[in-house]
């Protein structure tokens, strides 16, 4: 990896996480739990939730668990940067980066965040209703998260193949 390339991704990742960080802070600081205001009636509101367990709130009270996924899928992810190149596998790269940003970002939150009981937690606070759904909140690491994934399928489906066949052929 080239050392502009190591800079800016280190860069783009703090500036991401203490994104992250600041949002849970305000709402934290601001918003009494499980209170909030209407900002698009009927389609958006800011709410302090807390999330006791993983996306859509699956595996409540498992955070031990799912801080040892995040540290094995981090693991995993900074491998692959090992082959990042925003010139040519900007996908690949850019989902890396925003997978690992939001990871680190949740990451902090199940370490540090705790509730009275003693209980970790992920702080919540974008809260949509689609067509009458009530979407799950979410955070700013959750939406890199989401995007980093939609930004690396984008890749394996239409880029890496072709890259293959360049470095082939």
């Amino acid at each position: 990896m080239k050392k502009w390339t190591f800079i800016v991704s280190g860069a783009v990742f703090f500036f991401l996480a203490a994104l992250d960080q600041f949002t849970k802070w305000l709402i934290e600081r601001n918003i009494d739990h499980q209170e909030g205001f209407v900002v698009i009636e009927n389609f958006f509101a800011i709410v302090h939730k807390r999330n006791y367990g993983g996306g859509w709130g699956i595996l409540q009270g498992q955070q031990t668990f799912l801080v040892i996924v995040t540290f094995v899928a981090l693991a995993l992810f900074l491998y692959l940067f090992r082959k990042a190149s925003f010139r040519t596998k900007f996908f690949y790269s850019a989902g890396l980066l925003l997978l690992i940003s939001g990871s680190v970002g949740n990451l902090i939150d199940r370490l540090f965040r705790t509730d009275a009981a003693g209980e970790t937690y992920v702080v919540d606070f974008l809260d949509f209703n689609i067509f009458g759904y009530p979407f799950p909140a979410f955070n700013v690491a959750d939406i890199c998260i989401t995007v980093g994934v939609a930004l690396f399928i984008i890749d394996l489906l239409f880029f890496e193949k072709k890259r293959g066949e360049e470095a082939h052929g």
